[in-house]
C-alpha cells in the first residue's frame, strides 16, 4: 500500500515560467467548475447545495484512495486534513453560505479578491515578490468579474461579504500551502487528490446531514448531475489543477478562477438563455486580460516572480 510519508517534496520549487500546455491543461478546472450553476440547477435536486458538494468530493476521494491505495501517516495526517478543509471542505461550505447571503454576482465579486489573498501569503511563506504588476493584473480581473456578474439591484449583507471573503482566503491558503508542503515521495497525482477531495468530503458529510438531511427522492437526471460533479467536477477537474499547482506559479494558478464566472456567464447565455450585455463581454475581455498580465510577468525569466524556491520541512 501507497502511503504518505513524512519526507516531502517541493512542488514547484524553481518553476517560474507558465508554458502555454501547463497553463491549458490548469484553465480546463475552473472552466469545468464554471458549468457547476448549471448542472446544479438544471439538474439536482431543489435547494440542496451542501449535498452536492458533498457528493460532489466524498466518492471520488474514496475510489481515488482506494485504486491508488494511498493512507497518510505522520504529520501528513494533519496536511491531508489543513489541504483537504482548505480546498475542499471548508471552501465548499462558504462558498455555499455565501451563495445563500449575497446573490451570484456579488459573490463572485467578493470571491475575485482570492488572487489578492495569494500574493500576500505567497510573501509570507513561499518567499514570492510582489511586483505592480500583479497589482494591476488583481484590479483589471476585479473589474471584469464585476462587469461580467453584478447586477445594479445587489444588496449586500455583512455576513454574506465576510463569509465570501473567508472562502477566498481559504482557497487562497489552499493554494499557498499545496505548493509549499509538495507531496510526499512515491504518492501520485491522483492519490494526492483523492486524499484531500476524502478529507473534505468527510467534514461536510455530517454539516449536510444536519442542515439539509437527505432527498426523499433521486431522479435519473439528479444521478446524471451527481455523476458530472463527482468525476468531471472533481475528480478530473481538481487532479489538473493540483497538477497545475505543482507545474506553474501560484499567481498564474490563482488567477485561471477568474475563468470561472466567465464560463458561468457564457453557459448561461448559451443554454439557459440569459442575457449578455456589452458591459458583460466587456468584462470578460478584462478578465482575460488579467489572466494575460500574470501569464506575461511569469515569462520575463527566472526570478522575476518567484524569489526563491519555497522551503519544504519534513515530518
Amino acid at each position: 500500500m501507497s502511503a504518505l510519508k513524512t519526507a516531502a517534496k517541493p512542488i514547484g520549487s524553481g518553476l517560474t515560467k507558465a508554458s502555454p500546455r501547463d497553463l491549458f491543461i490548469t484553465a480546463l478546472a475552473p472552466m469545468v467548475w464554471g458549468s457547476t450553476y448549471l448542472v446544479t440547477t438544471e439538474f439536482l435536486p431543489a435547494d440542496r447545495p451542501l449535498l452536492a458538494a458533498t457528493v460532489r468530493a466524498l466518492p471520488a476521494g474514496i475510489v481515488l484512495m482506494l485504486v491508488t491505495r494511498t493512507w497518510p501517516r505522520g504529520s501528513w495526517w494533519f496536511k491531508a486534513a489543513a489541504l483537504g478543509a482548505l480546498n475542499i471542505g471548508l471552501f465548499f461550505f462558504l462558498l455555499f453560505f455565501t451563495a445563500y447571503q449575497l446573490p451570484g454576482g456579488l459573490a463572485a465579486l467578493v470571491g475575485s479578491i482570492q488572487p489578492l489573498f495569494v500574493l500576500f501569503l505567497g510573501v509570507l511563506l513561499l518567499g514570492e515578490r510582489i511586483r505592480l504588476m500583479h497589482v494591476v493584473a488583481c484590479a483589471v480581473g476585479a473589474a471584469g468579474v464585476g462587469l461580467l456578474v453584478l447586477r445594479s439591484d445587489a444588496s449586500l449583507t455583512f455576513v454574506g461579504v465576510l463569509a465570501g471573503m473567508a472562502g477566498a482566503l481559504s482557497m487562497a491558503a489552499g493554494i499557498v500551502l499545496t505548493k509549499r508542503w509538495g507531496r510526499p515521495d512515491g504518492v501520485g497525482l491522483l492519490g494526492f487528490t483523492g486524499l484531500q477531495l476524502a478529507m473534505g468530503g468527510v467534514m461536510l458529510l455530517p454539516v449536510t446531514l444536519v442542515v439539509e438531511g437527505l432527498p426523499g427522492t433521486v431522479t435519473l437526471p439528479n444521478l446524471a448531475g451527481f455523476a458530472y460533479l463527482s468525476v468531471i467536477g472533481a475528480l478530473g477537474a481538481y487532479a489538473v489543477w493540483f497538477r497545475g499547482i505543482q507545474r506553474l506559479p501560484t499567481m498564474v494558478v490563482s488567477f485561471l478562477g477568474f475563468l470561472s464566472p466567465l464560463v458561468a456567464t457564457l453557459l448561461g447565455f448559451v443554454f439557459l438563455g440569459e442575457s449578455l450585455s456589452g458591459w458583460q463581454i466587456a468584462g470578460a475581455v478584462l478578465v482575460l486580460g488579467a489572466v494575460g498580465l500574470v501569464q506575461g510577468a511569469a515569462s520575463h525569466g527566472p526570478g522575476r516572480l518567484v524569489g526563491r524556491p519555497p522551503k519544504v520541512t519534513s515530518g
